[in-house]
């Protein structure tokens, strides 16, 4: 899995051959769209990519939140540390920066207290984006 936003691009050891049917299946792929509709940076990207003619499901996390197993799966083998929204308040309350939770505890805190999140999660096929990366978004809207 890629994660665009932070850095995080396991290279792969050996070349992957894509089939052009897949590539186009990929294209034709709705783009995942986790938000929080009073966020700014989820307003923001959500109309980047609204103006890149986007096919976005977009899924609101204060009325419907993610489980603990779509999270799991979501971060999948990516460091569970770079999903936690360094901005709220749980996260400065219990100095997270400092004395961050493990993999089980961040996965339930956030499943609770989805603004812990760091928002938005965009997802296409493997490729993930997590907060505004205009770049990201842009190669991920193709």
């Amino acid at each position: 899995m890629k994660v665009y936003g932070f850095g995080i691009m396991p290279s792969p050891r050996r070349p992957i051959s894509v089939s052009k049917e897949r590539i186009r299946n990929m294209a034709k792929a709705k783009i995942k769209f986790l938000h929080k509709p009073n966020c700014t940076t989820c307003r923001k990207a959500k109309a980047f990519l609204e103006k890149k003619k986007a096919d976005l499901d977009v899924r609101d996390l204060g009325k419907d939140k993610l489980s603990v197993a779509e999270l799991d799966q979501l971060i999948g083998t990516a460091d569970h540390r770079k999903f936690l929204n360094t901005r709220n308040e749980l996260y400065r309350t219990r100095k997270m920066g400092k004395n961050p939770p493990s993999r089980d505890e961040a996965l339930k805190l956030m499943a609770a207290q989805p603004n812990l999140i760091r928002r938005p999660v965009v997802v296409r096929g493997s490729e993930l984006v997590l907060g505004y990366d205009e770049e990201a978004l842009a190669r991920i809207a193709r």
